[in-house]
C-alpha cells in the first residue's frame, strides 16, 4: 500500500524539528556548540516549510528563497565556528555561563 505524502506531513514534520530546536535552545544554555546546532535545525524547519509550500503551490519562490536561507546558515556556522576556536583559545572553555564579560 502506497500513500502520498500531503503537505501536512512536511508542515508536521518541520513543526517537530522546530520544537526540537526551541527545546535545544531553552534546556542548553551552556555549551555554545549545542546553541548553533540548534539554530542550524530551526533553519531547517524553516527550509522544510518553504519547499513544502513552493510545492503545494506549484511555483518556485519558495524553493530559489531557500538557497539564500542555506547561504546565510553556510556562513553563520562558519563565522560561529571561528568565534569558538578564538574564544576556546583565550578561555579554554565554551561554556555561555563563563563568557559573561566582554573585552575591546
Amino acid at each position: 500500500m502506497l500513500t502520498s505524502l500531503t503537505l501536512a506531513h512536511y508542515l508536521t514534520l518541520g513543526a517537530i524539528l522546530m520544537s526540537i530546536s526551541l527545546a535545544g535552545i531553552f534546556l542548553n544554555r551552556k555549551n555554545v556548540l549545542i546553541l548553533l546546532m540548534c539554530i542550524e535545525l530551526m533553519l531547517l524547519a524553516v527550509n522544510m516549510n518553504f519547499v513544502a509550500f513552493s510545492r503545494y503551490l506549484g511555483n518556485l519562490d519558495g524553493q530559489v528563497f531557500v538557497f539564500f536561507i542555506l547561504t546565510v546558515a553556510a556562513a553563520e556556522a562558519a563565522i560561529g565556528l571561528a568565534i569558538l576556536v578564538v574564544l576556546f583559545r583565550n578561555r579554554r572553555t565554551i561554556n555561555v555561563a563563563e563568557l559573561d564579560d566582554l573585552k575591546g
